[in-house]
């Protein structure tokens, strides 16, 4: 009986040392767990922005301790202990990408966005033949990035090398399209994209881009810029194209109203022109076509699918002029001879006597 009494004491005993490191345990996991009561300082990798979020990326095959040891360091969570006791309990992996949390925030929590990949998107549209400026007038508007960092990743020597473009800047790449991007999402993450889709999509409408030395592509896309400019017909495109690729092999000036129009709105900074007068299109600048042989020294806009399309397969025609003849619906008159482009005109112009 006495050892049975000694047996309940000691169980007694056990169970409540149990009950009681399991409450300790409980507690500093609960301690562990909630945020820090001190506000995050940030690091390198990761910032700490005005409104009080944390802005990072997840790179493509970093793990989570390295993750939980970046977060600890910026003071986002208290120490890497839980991190990495989630990260062996739940084998579920953390998704790439750049997130935005708002902080505080506890571990689990934040362990459980990250594997979700639950990030705060935004969508900005940037369309076809917008210029690097205003694009970053765009991006800025939706919350992405600041507009002078975006211009200073689209001349960013690294961001330019990583996809071979010899240019001063990444003018003419920064494909037009709908993209999703986080607010506060880093500069040359969002140029890397838009450059990025630029190749995808001319690999998709059947260049391949590889074959071409950096000059040869260089100049593919100037011309492309151009004629994103010129045309209002998809049909009319390649054909418009034809007719600059046909100037160029005759040495012949391409006398683009678009080139002036960039010179007056993008160099000089004035408002974009309702007409183009002779002093206009006597400007004495490297851009103006109707002073100067050949191509601009860069692109103009941003072409989209079907001007890249036209500028890399032009139509094959001995056109060598084309005016407007339809306003409203953006068509164009093509002709071979001079004589016949001012006869096209002298007949437009009848048509409102």
């Amino acid at each position: 009986m006495n050892i049975l009494k000694r047996v309940c004491r000691i169980l007694a005993i056990l169970t409540a040392a149990a009950v009681l490191l399991c409450a300790v345990l409980v507690s500093v996991l609960i301690s562990l767990n909630a945020a820090p009561k001190t506000a995050a300082h940030g690091t390198q990798s990761i910032e700490i922005t005005g409104e009080g979020s944390a802005l990072f990326e997840i790179k493509d095959g970093e793990s989570s301790i390295s993750v939980g040891r970046r977060l600890a360091e910026a003071g986002v969570i208290h120490n890497e202990l839980l991190w990495n006791i989630l990260s062996r309990l739940d084998r579920k992996f953390i998704k790439t990408g750049v997130y935005q949390i708002e902080l505080p925030v506890n571990q689990i929590a934040l362990h459980k966005i990250l594997q979700e990949g639950r990030q705060k998107l935004l969508r900005v549209t940037v369309a076809e033949g917008l210029t690097l400026k205003k694009t970053a007038a765009i991006v800025e508007n939706a919350s992405i990035c600041k507009a002078e960092d975006f211009i200073a990743a689209c001349a960013d020597p690294a961001v330019l090398n990583e996809f071979k473009i010899h240019a001063a800047n990444a003018e003419g790449f920064l494909y037009p399209d709908t993209y999703l991007f986080t607010a506060h999402y880093p500069a040359n993450l969002v140029v890397k994209k838009m450059i990025g889709t630029f190749f995808q999509r001319l690999t998709e409408i059947g260049v391949d881009y590889e074959r071409l030395n950096p000059v040869e592509l260089y100049n593919k896309v100037i011309l492309a810029s151009i004629v994103e400019r010129e045309y209002r017909d998809k049909e009319e495109a390649p054909v418009i194209a034809g007719v600059f690729q046909n100037r160029l092999n005759k040495r012949m000036r391409l006398e683009s109203c678009a080139t002036v129009e960039y010179i007056i709105t993008e160099i000089e900074g004035k408002p974009h022109p309702a007409r183009l007068f002779n002093q206009d299109t006597q400007k004495n600048h490297p851009y103006n076509t109707y002073v100067r042989a050949g191509l601009p020294p860069g692109p103009i806009a941003s072409p989209g699918a079907v001007a890249l399309g036209a500028a890399f397969f032009p139509a094959s025609s001995e056109y060598l002029f084309f005016r407007v003849i339809d306003p409203d619906a953006g068509r164009h008159y093509f002709s071979k001879t001079f004589d016949d482009h001012i006869k096209a005109g002298e007949l437009y112009l009848k048509r409102f006597r």
